[in-house]
């Protein structure tokens, strides 16, 4: 179990004490956007070149880095759709990637030739795809997709092992998915599938497919709520690796023995176990672990008994991302902080030699003027703990009070962790002290917490806020009278939950795409969502059967409570919170003479991903907030 001992008190005395320091130097949007996002997709077939998708060009596009020269070469130039890379072919120079239209998440597959010309895999316009990898022998591609039944994800593979040059690329159906089953991981000789049924969003099944015999097997019978998560089969193709919190608070590493169907525990930690890998031959175990916000990553040699690899000379933060190659003599991961936005890095196993193969923070930040997140932890209106991060503003002089934050995340079940966010370190940049406030129902503290907000949305929740609020007025550099509440999709939600359920609470608010009204939102979800709307409504509420329940806890309805500025950032394509849920938040509160400030951006989704959109939202929060927070006027 984990033990939540005297954070608190230490958090405080940590934030109390602290030295005068030097103010930050002031910087611009731009220059803080100037960061570059960065994610690698893997090694070249012979282990020269790693791809990467980078967001440099304003937009993402794919990239590939030579590991030798550290020349790095750009491979799609698209200027108004954003596009991720996902894999070499295993023989080849031919890469995957995938793209949507606007945000729609309507993904496709697209394949990219040696020559440059692309093929769009996806026949269907309006099928949305999922990229799963390359068979053990690297003669097939898996991937899903719902164009058979728009609700539900078939298992498709492609022979790949024609023309290097292919544009023909058919593909073969693998699972048809007709229960809402959701593939997982694929044994080494593409006979066994494991399978994922969900049942709430704390409790699902997991299922072995046999594709010889066509048999589906259930793995996971249970009682009360249990999550399991298949990982992997094991290189002899024996047992399935699979995650779970049976019989426990936290997630653990467990195996299932395909033959005679036995258990057992691999391993634990007195935190999450989010994720777990091995290597393409075998040798190399990789484990992460959610430990308090940050991630720890643990490499195991399996032909030396298991024993831990100790990496060497790995700079301080968290190492995110490992990827081993083929060869096993070379890994890539990243390594961030709070403070200083991931970069890559080459690891060789043989020398322990590494080398760093990016720089994304842009020479016009001095590194000493960013703001590092510290864990605190703070009693709610029942008594019940809750973790955050804190971001003190550099430069505070004695006797000095800055307006802050309260910032919530997106979910409802996600986690604010102690990740570099350009959008942030601006705000703080700017005078603004940001509390993340991980309330009841966020994810990394063990399943009780997780489901301590279920159905119960906009309310224990959002006590757990206005306590970060108070937990904020008890720091001494803090302007207990201006204090705004910042947050996206649930995050949004929240801020409109605490403008009108409790609308002297905070002095200002800033919406992104946040959810107003849940009857529309639960009913108008994606198809592709099919197999976890079940799950969604159980823990939200079914938008009939709790219709008057979901209508108590919409903003939407109860607009007239609002008193308190606030602005709205909304996605015109946006397929999970349609904009209608922002437009008529506007309109109604605005019938009340509440001051609203609402930026639609026509071009993005869930999320904004273009550079050039990113810099108008912060730059439009910062001014609404400088003038409702600090009472600056308008430039």
């Amino acid at each position: 179990m984990k033990k939540l001992i005297f954070a608190l008190a230490l958090g405080i005395l940590l934030v109390r004490c602290a030295p005068t320091e030097k103010p930050a130097k002031p910087y611009t949007i731009q220059q803080f956007l100037d960061v570059k996002n960065i994610f690698s997709a893997g090694f070249a077939p012979d282990e020269s070149k790693v791809l990467l998708g980078s967001n440099e060009t304003g937009i993402y596009n794919v990239f590939e880095l030579n590991l030798q020269s550290g020349e790095k070469k750009q491979l799609t130039s698209s200027t108004k759709e954003s596009i991720f890379a996902a894999s070499y072919f295993p023989s080849d120079d031919r890469v995957v990637y995938t793209a949507d239209q606007g945000g729609n998440e309507i993904d496709h597959i697209f394949v990219r030739n040696g020559d440059g010309s692309t093929i769009d895999l996806i026949s269907d316009s309006t099928a949305k795809a999922n990229f799963y990898g390359w068979s053990f022998d690297k003669k097939l591609m898996y991937y899903s997709a719902n164009s058979r039944d728009k609700r539900f994800f078939d298992l498709y593979r492609v022979d790949v092992t024609g023309s290097k040059e292919g544009n023909v690329y058919p593909s073969t159906l693998m699972y048809e998915n007709k229960e809402g089953m959701d593939p997982t991981a694929i044994s080494r000789d593409s006979r066994y599938i494991a399978l994922l049924k969900p049942i709430t969003t704390n409790n699902n099944d997991m299922y072995l497919l046999d594709t010889q015999s066509g048999q589906v097997k259930h793995l996971s019978p249970h009682e009360g709520n249990v999550d399991f998560s298949p990982q992997y089969f094991s290189a002899d193709g024996k047992q399935l690796i699979y995650l779970t919190n049976e019989g426990a608070e936290f997630s653990y590493v467990a195996s299932y023995d395909l033959t005679t169907g036995e258990k057992k525990k691999v391993e634990e930690a007195p935190w999450d176990v989010m994720y777990t890998y091995l290597s393409r031959n075998g040798k190399y175990r990789v484990v992460a672990i959610n430990n308090d916000a940050r991630t720890e990553i643990k490499v195991y040699n399996e032909l030396d008994g298991g024993k831990r690899v100790e990496l060497k000379n790995v700079p301080a933060g968290d190492i995110t991302g490992v990827t081993i190659s083929d060869s096993e003599k070379w890994m890539t991961f990243y390594v961030s902080t709070s403070k200083s936005p991931q970069n890559l890095y080459l690891y060789n196993f043989e020398t322990d030699e590494i080398k760093q193969l990016t720089n994304t923070l842009t020479a016009d930040i001095d590194p000493s003027d960013l703001v590092e997140g510290q864990v605190v932890r703070f009693k709610s209106f029942d008594g019940l703990e809750i973790p955050a991060l804190l971001y003190r503003p550099k430069g505070i002089q004695s006797g000095e009070k800055v307006p802050a934050l309260v910032q919530v995340h997106g979910g409802p079940g996600g986690q604010t962790r102690l990740n570099y966010s350009s959008s942030y370190q601006y705000l703080i940049n700017h005078g603004y002290a940001i509390l993340c406030v991980n309330n009841r129902g966020s994810s990394g503290y063990g399943k009780t917490f997780f489901a301590a907000d279920d159905q119960r949305h906009g309310n224990e929740d959002l006590k757990d806020c206005i306590a970060g609020k108070q937990y904020l007025q008890s720091l001494d550099f803090v302007d207990g009278e201006k204090i705004g509440i910042l947050g996206g999709s649930y995050g949004g939600y929240m801020v409109m939950a605490a403008l009108t359920f409790a609308p002297e609470e905070f002095d200002a608010g800033v919406n992104y795409f946040g959810v107003t009204n849940w009857l529309r939102t639960l009913k108008s979800i994606p198809p592709w969502w099919a197999s976890f709307r079940d799950a969604l409504y159980a823990e939200m509420g079914d938008p009939v059967r709790d219709s008057v329940a979901l209508y108590n806890k919409s903003p939407l309805f109860h607009a007239k409570n609002i008193t308190k500025p606030f602005i709205v950032l909304q996605g015109s394509n946006d397929p999970r919170v349609l904009q209608v849920e922002s437009d008529e938040i506007v309109a109604e509160a605005r019938k009340n003479n509440v001051p609203v400030e609402y930026v639609i951006f026509p071009d993005e989704g869930h999320g904004f991903v273009k550079k050039e959109n990113n810099i108008k939202a912060s730059e439009e929060v910062l001014k609404f907030l400088d003038k409702y927070l600090k009472g600056q006027p308008t430039q």
